[in-house]
């Protein structure tokens, strides 16, 4: 067996464990180990691995390459063959390697007789495909698999970072794995390195060479805004001031998320105490929502198209709020991009409540644009589950100067009785 030498916070990677995570930033050797680990184990004994990550279309985009290099640098071509899409050793060690987005419940069954699974850039993989995979890995029988995971962490919120670093499952072995815990950390990279600690925000530093989550996702339309309020603790406890009323600003939905921030304004303070949404749903329904929250309302915010009628009644949601009770404002008509322009600059006073809120701020952390493959140049912002929230923001933002209390104090106030409003 070749004497091979690995990073002393690296040593534990043979003793047995049923998760063995690594986690880190660029230049940690992480991925590179853990090749040189699993060769070597399939050199002292006959074991199926299993290579995978979220999404494989090409053997090109697994980790086959890595374990070739490795091969060679080892001094092991004459005892493992390289096949286009399997690598297999002289004792019957094989390398299998697939992508999860591609498997069923009924296709991962050909992986129950795996001994070690790695899964590479598992900050990608949902939790629909470890949903499928783990128990299929874990019905191996007369022995026990082990799963081997390699990752540079992105948001906290990732099923990964959830199931493996926040809740570990018993018996997980950790391995932190940056640039500082490696003797081998190449010059020149150490250059790049230096530049970025120079150059970049530290938040985007700290994810590529530290291993740290990142305050939102790379090309988020608000990352710079949600990283400053991280840092200056305004996403936390955010409780009701029955002094201040409570404004609801709404992103208009049907089909889609329909999404009502609760707004709070406090000198040049705008706070978020709350967050609602659901979709198929009437105005009735979030009508009596609202009102079970029992605050003090000033009026209610909608965009520009809340003013419109619908094609099948005639009736806006304007006309609707209002027979049921509400006050509304209808905010004029407001080109995306400077909306986008005008919200960054209030989002510096903007504060959220880390738990009433947490759904919102996920979809501020996750709110991007379309980049098109032909330009690969970031576009409009794209329209998902994440852009309905993000959407409410900038209407807030739009309504925070009409959101003035002594109006709404001359306004007669809402009456309920048991059946709902007066």
């Amino acid at each position: 067996m070749p004497d091979v030498h690995f990073p002393p916070n690296l040593e534990r990677l043979f003793e047995p464990a049923p998760y063995k995570v690594l986690r880190g930033g660029r230049g940690g050797g992480k991925s590179w180990a853990v090749a040189r680990a699993l060769l070597l184990l399939g050199l002292q004994r006959k074991i199926r691995v299993l290579c995978t990550r979220e999404t494989q279309k090409s053997i090109r985009e697994s980790v086959h390459r890595l374990l070739v290099d490795q091969i060679a640098r080892l001094g092991l071509a004459g005892y493992y063959g390289i096949q286009q899409v399997q690598i297999t050793g002289l004792n019957g060690t094989e390398f299998i390697f697939a992508g999860l987005s591609d498997q069923t419940a009924a296709s991962i069954k050909s992986f129950e007789g795996v001994d070690i699974c790695w899964v590479e850039e598992a900050q990608v993989v949902t939790d629909n495909s470890w949903t499928i995979l783990l128990p299929t890995l874990f019905r191996k029988e007369g022995g026990s698999c082990e799963v081997w995971i390699t990752f540079n962490p992105e948001l906290d919120s990732d099923p990964t970072w959830r199931r493996f670093v926040k809740d570990p499952p018993p018996g997980t072995m950790h391995f932190t794995c940056n640039w500082d815990d490696n003797p081998w950390f190449p010059k020149e990279l150490d250059e790049l390195r230096c530049h970025d600690e120079r150059t970049l925000p530290a938040y985007e530093y700290e994810w590529i060479w530290s291993g740290k989550c990142k305050p939102a996702i790379a090309g988020a339309i608000y990352a710079d805004e949600i990283a400053q309020m991280e840092q200056e603790k305004r996403i936390c406890a955010l409780p009701y001031d029955a002094y201040h009323l409570v404004y609801p600003v709404v992103d208009i939905g049907w089909n889609d998320t329909h999404s009502i921030g609760f707004w709070q304004r406090h000198f040049s303070s705008l706070r978020c105490i709350d967050y609602l949404e659901d979709d198929h749903r009437t105005w009735d329904w979030y009508s009596k929502a609202m009102r079970e929250r029992q605050y003090s309302f000033g009026c209610i915010f909608l965009p520009h198209d809340g003013g419109h009628g619908n094609v099948q009644t005639g009736k806006t949601d304007q006309t609707i709020l209002e027979q049921l009770g509400w006050r509304v404002t209808v905010l004029e008509r407001k080109e995306t991009e400077q909306g986008i322009r005008d919200t960054r600059m209030a989002m510096r006073q903007m504060a959220f409540d880390g738990e009433k809120c947490s759904t919102l701020i996920e979809h501020l952390r996750r709110y991007r644009r379309v980049i098109p493959p032909g330009t690969g140049e970031p576009a409009k912002p794209l329209h998902d589950e994440h852009s309905h929230g993000s959407d409410m923001v900038r209407y807030a933002a739009q309504a925070a100067q009409q959101m003035d209390d002594e109006i709404g104090m001359n306004l007669p106030p809402l009456k309920y009785g048991n059946s709902g409003l007066i």
